[in-house]
């Protein structure tokens, strides 16, 4: 009987210690306390409509270089939408999550690639945020002189390809 309650210990002991091994001792450090505010990029005039005409062309032709069909959406400081084109072919779904990456990426002041590094290293309060964030990549702010003046989104291939098209578009703003 006492063998048996030995065996039964070893093997709760090398349960618990398999269990800990497979588990995160902790979470990735949140980074302590910065000293300066990151994306603090400060308010600018929204662009207008014929620079959103122009940066929706300079994305369009981008993605037609690599044959990627996208929707390609340009909003305003707030987020709002200011234009948007779908090319032919590019999938319904993306639509939405065009505008939403455009959207995401001028409400937070930052591209949409550092939801997506959080989310993807273990913080999954990104989900809490706002509904129609976004935590992929193709999501850029525009900033000219330093100022925030609108955001760009693209959807409709992979992540890397979106950002890709959206990044040929949005340093053109500089």
């Amino acid at each position: 009987m006492q063998n048996l309650l030995r065996i039964a210990c070893a093997a709760c002991l090398v349960v618990a210690t398999v269990a800990t091994a497979q588990t995160p001792a902790s979470q990735p450090p949140a980074g302590g306390t910065s000293d300066k505010m990151p994306f603090d990029i400060p308010y600018g005039t929204t662009i207008g409509l014929d620079t959103a005409k122009r940066l929706l062309a300079l994305a369009e032709a981008e993605a037609r270089k690599h044959d990627w069909k996208m929707n390609i959406a340009v909003v305003d400081t707030h987020g709002e939408l200011l234009a948007f084109e779908r090319m032919d072919g590019a999938q319904y779904a993306s639509i939405e999550i065009s505008q939403n990456k455009a959207r995401t990426s001028a409400r937070f002041r930052r591209e949409t690639r550092v939801f997506y590094n959080q989310f993807e290293t273990g913080h999954a309060y990104v989900n809490t945020l706002e509904a129609g964030l976004v935590a992929s990549p193709g999501g850029f702010p525009l900033v000219e002189g330093g100022k925030l003046v609108g955001a760009i989104g693209c959807s409709g291939g992979t992540g890397e390809q979106d950002a890709s098209v959206c990044k040929a578009a949005a340093d053109a703003i500089k």
